[in-house]
């Protein structure tokens, strides 16, 4: 799986020059429908040339931007490794895509701008977070929605413990064992560390600096990023790595066991159950905030007002439906706005454009469905001043 971060969507939200093919499919881990994964695409890419050759472009251009894509409907290694969800994006520069646990509904735009708005759960204030798992023998690095999880791929960061602490002599390799009665009782001892040469009692600083590695990995993979982070490891492995983490989101309850006893699926289940009442508490205070707010100047949900604001890093907080557009231009220059009842050429999704910019100016975004907004508007935003 890929890793989706601010970093990503603010290199896919650049506006560049040309038309700009953005598409969302869902896809399958496992099973029969895998085979049916390749034959979407192709129908989508099918309709996205049309799209172009509508937009201006000659068939022969329209064809050569999309010739890389088109490419994957024959990768066989390509469909085996799937998560929950496919986003490509396609200009006359780039071509990439992103694997992700989140089930998109099957969407095609082409714009002078690449649509992200079905990105935002896995972006937004209550939508994702990470669990890294460390044992032994393995580092897995997982990032989560509410409705499903996928192990990221991993580059740059240690791919175990027994390989980080290895002795000098390669013939001394430490394993680690939980303590042996209960937690503080009688009869407990501390975690001991054997290696082929004997026991080493409590050795920490080996831990440590390993952990110091892990985390100047991830510092790499998550920079920027603001969505708690859970580890799962054995339990006095945890207060080791809280004192070498520097992710400032690290969550101070963690899931203890060997994670390699643990599916995705249930440290999926294990984690959400940590961060799900932080979100849902998050969240409900910015909703109050509004109620509260929105007959003042600290607040609005109009369209006219909240893009701009977005634009120029006034938006604090905001809600916006994922099943809605609102699609037309904006003007930086005059501040303004201009809504089109249909989408029209150059035309971009203006609430997408609002959720978008507010998250590259730091705030936080909840990309709910249109009866989660509060107060019943299609548009809620919080303003810093």
């Amino acid at each position: 799986m890929d890793i989706l971060s601010r970093k990503v969507l603010r290199a896919l939200s650049e506006k560049k020059d040309g038309l700009h093919v953005s598409i969302y499919m869902p896809t399958h881990r496992a099973g029969p429908e895998t085979q049916q994964d390749p034959i979407r695409l192709k129908n989508l890419l099918g309709q996205a040339e049309e799209r172009l050759m509508d937009s201006g472009l000659r068939a022969p251009e329209a064809k050569a931007q999309l010739e890389r894509t088109y490419k994957l409907i024959q990768d066989g290694l390509f469909w085996q490794n799937q998560s929950d969800g496919l986003a490509i994006f396609v200009s006359s520069e780039i071509a990439r895509y992103y694997r992700l646990p989140l089930g998109f509904e099957e969407l095609m735009v082409v714009a002078d701008r690449f649509h992200v708005k079905p990105l935002l759960p896995l972006l937004s204030g209550d939508g994702r977070f990470y669990v890294l798992a460390v044992s032994q023998d393995r580092v897995r690095l997982l990032q989560g929605s509410r409705h499903s999880i996928g192990e990221v791929d991993l580059e740059g960061v240690p791919s175990s413990l027994a390989e980080a602490l290895r002795f000098n002599d390669p013939e001394k390799q430490l394993q680690f064992h939980t303590t042996t009665g209960p937690t503080g009782g009688k009869g407990s001892r501390p975690a001991a560390f054997h290696g082929h040469g004997g026991v080493i009692q409590d050795d920490k600083v080996d831990i440590l600096r390993y952990f110091h590695k892990l985390d100047d990995g991830l510092q790499g993979l998550l920079a920027g990023e603001q969505a708690p982070l859970v580890l799962a490891a054995v339990d006095y492995l945890l207060p080791i790595y809280q004192e070498a983490n520097t992710y400032t989101h690290l969550v101070d309850r963690g899931i203890t066991g060997n994670p390699e006893n643990l599916s995705a699926g249930e440290l999926h289940r294990e984690a959400w159950a940590i961060v799900q009442p932080r979100f849902l508490e998050e969240r409900e205070v910015a909703a109050k905030r509004f109620r509260q707010l929105s007959d003042t100047d600290g607040a609005s949900d109009s369209l006219a007002e909240v893009v701009p604001a977005a634009y120029h890093g006034r938006v604090e907080t905001l809600f916006v439906p994922l099943d809605l557009q609102r699609w037309g231009t904006f003007d930086p220059a005059a501040n303004e706005i201009r809504v089109h009842k249909d989408a029209e050429p150059c035309d971009q999704d203006l609430m997408d454009f609002a959720a978008v910019q507010t998250l590259l100016h730091g705030g936080s975004v909840y990309a709910v469905e249109l009866e989660q907004m509060p107060a019943e508007v299609s548009l809620a935003a919080l303003f810093r001043y």
